[in-house]
């Protein structure tokens, strides 16, 4: 077993590097076939088909479903109401995964499992038939989680594999991956679903083997990072170390608290942290409403706002690429904020776009392709380098479950800006306020001093 911290020889360390990169290429096929395109109008169509079985083409189901045994909902928002109880259920739960997880010396082997857990919950929505809303919906929730808490290891895991000068581009390549890896699959599944009938499939079945695809392409490559990563003893153990799982887990629930009561000592961590929170949030509500307001205000249909999807996923592997190279001259927080005043002139020009010019819709894709995996990639770079050696998975977990815990301060903005002044067009304007605030947040952060504070190196470009 290595020491701590990255393997001395460049070529074990780019070889380790190759292999962390393929957990980004495994879980976004799950990301974008599961979570981002099907799974959605799949379930609701299940839990349609429970509400109103009577239902006639071309007519409104007025029944519900009743979510957790109490809750009537209807079938249309019940993906929304999973989304918000998978916050929930990973904001409580990643923070005990990250304490575990820094006192682990097999952190290979709890990405893994983790991974695999959450690939099983994937293929299980095979399963997922007729009326059967209740087991898709337990499903979705339990390989969200399962996602997120590996995703917590697996950033963790960036600070044992590279050099502070190696993490923007280290983290830049891996994220470039995963958006090839989730592109690649999501055209093969949606020529499987829009050509359902050419190839004799019914519409369902093809949706589920779609589902499936995506569990195991999960499952498969995730063997990838397992054999190539190395495992490491931790560091900076609170209480020693003790033996069998009980162990763990009380030992990392102290950690856990001692964390949380040091925290107050990294104020530019902490910063950075919440400049995240605004910026991402912004992010992650335009990727969520853009289809909405593709479909309602521009007039487009369906198959061209599926076009617009791979076109984001196509130039989201080039650009995270690209802000890879240009932090190696300007630094990861300048890079950042240049991404940031890109995010802002695409969302200010699609509030100007013109209803059913659907070339230029297609242009404002490629611009939130350009930026996406640029941001996210060197928000998690520059964020190991301000997290204390030895408590990575915890600090991580935090910066997950933050992301995940607010993401809905977006989507909140933008149906209560619709709400009061009816017009998508204000809503979407709106999401700008996000990307300000987070940058000028941003600009407050002393990333040397961060740096200094957590007892890191610092890079040769901050």
């Amino acid at each position: 077993m290595p020491p701590p911290g990255p393997l001395v020889d460049p070529v074990a360390r780019r070889r380790e590097q190759r292999g962390w990169y393929f957990y980004d290429w495994a879980n976004s096929a799950y990301v974008t076939t599961v979570g981002t395109v099907l799974v959605g109008p799949y379930l609701t169509a299940v839990a349609t088909a429970a509400a109103c079985p009577d239902l006639t083409e071309g007519e409104e189901c007025r029944g519900t479903v009743a979510l957790l045994g109490v809750l009537d909902v209807s079938p249309n928002s019940l993906v929304a109401f999973l989304i918000s109880i998978s916050t929930v259920v990973i904001a409580l739960l990643l923070p005990f995964v990250g304490a575990i997880a820094d006192r682990s010396p097999r952190k290979r082997v709890l990405l893994a499992r983790l991974a695999w857990a959450g690939a099983a919950f994937a293929a299980c929505l095979f399963l997922v038939t007729g009326d059967r809303w209740a087991l898709g919906a337990t499903l979705l929730v339990l390989g969200n989680a399962c996602l997120a808490a590996s995703l917590t290891v697996y950033d963790a895991i960036l600070v044992d594999i590279a050099t502070p000068d190696e993490r923007d581009r280290v983290s830049s390549r891996g994220w470039a991956l995963g958006y090839l890896g989730g592109f690649l699959l999501l055209v093969v599944n949606l020529g499987l679903v829009l050509g359902a009938g050419a190839l004799g499939v019914p519409d369902g079945l093809a949706v589920r083997i779609s589902l499936l695809s995506a569990a195991l392409w999960w499952a498969g490559f995730t063997v990838v990072p397992y054999l190539r990563l190395h495992d490491r003893p931790p560091t900076d153990v609170v209480g020693g170390r003790e033996q069998g799982v009980l162990g763990l887990v009380r030992g990392s629930l102290r950690q856990l608290g001692d964390t949380v009561r040091e925290a107050r000592r990294y104020p530019q961590t902490l910063l950075f942290l919440g400049a995240y929170v605004l910026f991402n949030d912004g992010v992650q509500t335009v990727i969520a409403v853009s289809s909405i307001y593709g479909s309602v205000e521009l007039g487009f249909a369906t198959e061209q706002l599926i076009v617009a999807i791979v076109v984001v996923q196509a130039v989201a592997f080039l650009g995270a690429l690209v802000f890879g190279r240009v932090a190696a001259v300007l630094g990861a927080k300048r890079t950042i904020l240049v991404s940031l005043v890109v995010w802002t002139v695409v969302v200010g020009l699609a509030y100007l776009l013109p209803e059913g010019r659907f070339g230029l819709f297609v242009a404002l894709a490629a611009g939130i392709g350009l930026v996406l995996g640029g941001t996210q990639a060197l928000s998690r770079s520059l964020f190991s380098q301000l997290v204390p050696f030895g408590k990575q998975a915890e600090y991580f977990s935090l910066y997950q479950a933050a992301e995940r815990g607010t993401s809905w301060f977006g989507t909140l903005t933008f149906g209560l800006v619709q709400q009061l002044t009816g017009s998508f067009r204000l809503s979407i304007l709106a999401v700008v306020g996000f990307f300000v605030v987070g940058g000028l947040l941003l600009v407050l952060v002393d990333v040397r001093r961060g740096i200094a504070d957590a007892g890191n190196e610092a890079p040769r470009v901050v």
